[in-house]
């Protein structure tokens, strides 16, 4: 199989087969498709170690780089998931969440590795998409969300 023309390369300390794998378990259209190793040492590592890793996650080409401690993740990057209900929503939420990451607002998460996740439910979506009082209703009930709320943006998008 041919690599991707473009993918999203994703620094890790360490842990980038360990967090592959977690995603490829837990989402659908995911799954590690090759660990490479470091022919010598390296900065950050030696020779034998897990240098990168490719994975896709529900359909997105990666590449996990064990680059070491020199850079942080931060929510300017995040993968977006789009999920169909409540069931799906806490699903994956919780499967960030319960896996050593921790909550934030409006459908942010981070998993244990400090990626940011938004689980973010179509409902949601669509509500935006209606524009005006909808999507003001909509937006407002969302701010005051962690994981988000089906039922109550629905509730919130018909006032």
């Amino acid at each position: 199989m041919a690599s991707a023309k473009n993918s999203i390369c994703i620094w890790y300390d360490t842990e980038a087969e360990a967090a592959a794998r977690f995603y490829a378990a837990t989402f659908p259209d995911s799954a590690v498709t090759a660990v490479r190793r470091a022919p010598s040492d390296f900065p950050s590592g030696k020779a034998g170690d897990v240098l990168t890793v490719e994975f896709t996650v529900a359909g997105i080409p990666c590449i996990g780089l064990n680059g070491g401690p020199g850079f942080a993740q931060s929510e300017a990057f995040s993968f977006q998931i789009a999920t169909d209900d409540q069931h799906e929503t806490d699903r994956y939420w919780n499967a960030i969440v319960g896996n050593g990451g921790r909550e934030s607002a409006c459908g942010w998460c981070k998993d244990r590795w400090g990626i940011s996740w938004q689980i973010t439910p179509r409902a949601l979506t669509e509500a935006m998409a209606a524009g005006g009082d909808e999507a003001r209703r909509a937006f407002e009930a969302m701010m005051k969300m962690g994981k988000i709320d089906v039922a109550k943006i629905e509730a919130a998008r018909r006032g």
